[in-house]
């Protein structure tokens, strides 16, 4: 979307404007909407569904997982008789003693199951899921009981929810960082490894939610107080089916919204807004641009607010400058954007945006700067585990050894490569999918050497790490990002990145040891 330029000057905030006071009689033309406002339409089905209609209810969980294991606690509180089910085994007498009954394998809800609630991997397609929907049985989803089990409290959490192919994590890490800094009792959880049932259990004042669409897809009344999807790119279809479906399961965080946020830079984040977002949904935009009223952008190196202030159209907010970002790159600044949105919704000061950016720290393997050696540098965004991910973290830097490969998961590549060919020095790929990559460097980027690790290595990761020294010149950056997942050769994309920094430190170590005996 163009700019005038001749507005990039008058827009520069001479001070920042406070934020109102949250408070239940508060209401403001400037669109801060109150965190203690009821959602809309959610207390009556939370109540409808509570602690009296569960007492006795039998309800079904499937998978023993670290979900399932989260869902039943909540679930015995509730009063609810409980079947677990799960074809593991060994995980299901992990639950043994916590009050459940225990079926391995089952296909089809035993007689009686009123509810089934499922842990987020379980397809859509698994039998046991199909049959209960066959039989008129609600299937719900953990970030779902978390909601409705949340309404049930004297002061339900305030939710602010955050979904998209890349850059939930550290989206997330940013708002809970400037919540904290804001001095607001708040956490970060969802599908950032705290479960959003152990938060809502822990009391929290406002939960900064990372959203999948696995546990989109099984949410119906949901009703965050902010809500965004970051973007969208091929991923999880073998989950969901078609992109549309997957589209379809992101759209369901704004479906019952208070604020609905989007990225200007997306097509589809622009797309899911105005098709899932209530009618008389607060929209706000953030974009890598001067912003006019209603949006979060750019303003020479500031962050700006022209959304939530007194007058959007003669005034803006400073949140900061593109210096207090970290990681750098413009999809981190997207990012930063998209997290300030959703805190302003909530009544957080332009000051404290700024601070929690300052004091937010990465999280490992997501453009996490291991080292240099010989003025190469060595960076680990194993969390790249798309193309769309992957792409972000390549247009950060203009001279790039990648490294890439594992599961692609049926998504393409042709378009990445295309995209970032003149940034690319050499290629290193590893994985079973890697011959897909290989052959879209081949198409787009034909003068790019390629070194095609083969499976047998038995220290592939040290294998690629080296094969990417002898590519790489001094200013260059050697860059794990896979664009792909990584269960075909590591335990997880963290273990994938651990291999990578253990890799770099030893030759790191070497190339000291050569040059102090030089």
């Amino acid at each position: 979307m163009s700019r005038d330029p001749s507005a990039t000057h008058s827009l520069r905030p001479t001070r920042p404007l406070a934020a109102p006071e949250k408070s239940p009689s508060t209401s403001s033309t400037s669109g801060f909407s109150p965190a203690c406002q009821e959602p809309r339409g959610s207390t009556a089905d939370a109540r409808h569904w509570g602690h009296a209609t569960l007492a006795g209810r039998h309800v079904l969980v499937a998978g023993a997982g670290v979900t399932g294991k989260s869902i039943v606690p909540v679930l015995l509180e509730q009063g609810a008789r409980v079947t677990v089910t799960d074809s593991d085994a060994g995980r299901l007498a992990e639950l043994e003693g916590f009050g459940a009954e225990l079926v391995p394998g089952l296909s089809e809800p035993p007689d009686g199951v009123e509810l089934v609630v499922t842990s987020p991997g379980w397809k859509p397609t698994s039998p046991l899921l199909v049959a209960a929907a066959g039989a008129g049985i609600e299937v719900i989803g953990d970030v779902e009981l978390a909601w409705r089990v949340g309404q049930l409290r004297d002061r339900p959490p305030v939710w602010l929810a955050i979904t998209g192919t890349n850059g939930k994590t550290t989206t997330v890490g940013m708002l809970e960082s400037i919540l904290v800094a804001a001095g607001v009792d708040a956490v970060a959880c969802g599908n950032v490894g705290f479960a959003v049932l152990d938060a809502v259990r822990a009391g929290h004042e406002v939960l900064a939610v990372e959203l999948s669409s696995y546990q989109l897809h099984w949410s119906s009344t949901l009703a965050p107080h902010a809500s965004v999807v970051l973007n969208l790119a091929e991923d999880h279809l073998d989950w969901h089916g078609s992109m549309e479906e997957y589209a379809a399961a992101k759209g369901r965080v704004h479906a019952h919204s208070r604020n609905v946020v989007h990225n200007l830079g997306e097509e589809w984040s622009a797309r899911l807004a105005d098709e899932h977002a209530p009618a008389d949904a607060r929209r706000v935009a953030f974009g890598m641009d001067t912003p006019r009223p209603g949006e979060l952008g750019i303003v020479e190196d500031l962050l700006v607010d022209r959304a939530f202030v007194a007058d959007p159209a003669t005034s803006a907010d400073e949140l900061g400058t593109l210096a207090d970002v970290r990681p750098a790159g413009p999809h981190n600044v997207s990012n930063a954007l998209a997290a300030a949105a959703l805190a302003r919704a909530y009544g957080v000061s332009g000051e404290d945006v700024a601070k929690g950016l300052r004091e937010y720290r990465p999280a490992p393997h997501r453009a996490e700067e291991i080292g240099e050696i010989d003025g190469v540098r060595y960076i680990n965004d194993s969390k790249a585990t798309n193309p769309h991910a992957a792409s972000g973290s390549l247009r950060a830097h203009l001279n790039v050894v990648w490294i890439a490969g594992g599961q692609l998961k049926g998504t393409s590549v042709d378009e990445l490569v295309a995209s970032i060919a003149g940034r690319l020095r050499g290629v290193v790929l590893f994985g079973v999918d890697s011959p897909v990559i290989a052959a879209a460097v081949a198409r787009h980027a034909p003068d790019v050497p390629v070194n095609s690790l083969l499976p047998g290595d038995d220290d592939l990761m040290t294998a690629a790490v080296k094969a990417a020294r002898a590519l790489a010149r001094p200013g260059d950056v050697v860059l794990l990002a896979p664009a792909a997942a990584s269960l075909d050769m590591f335990s997880s994309y963290g273990a994938r990145g651990d291999a990578f920094a253990s890799a770099v430190r030893v030759l790191r170590d070497g190339a000291g040891e050569t040059s102090d005996g030089g």
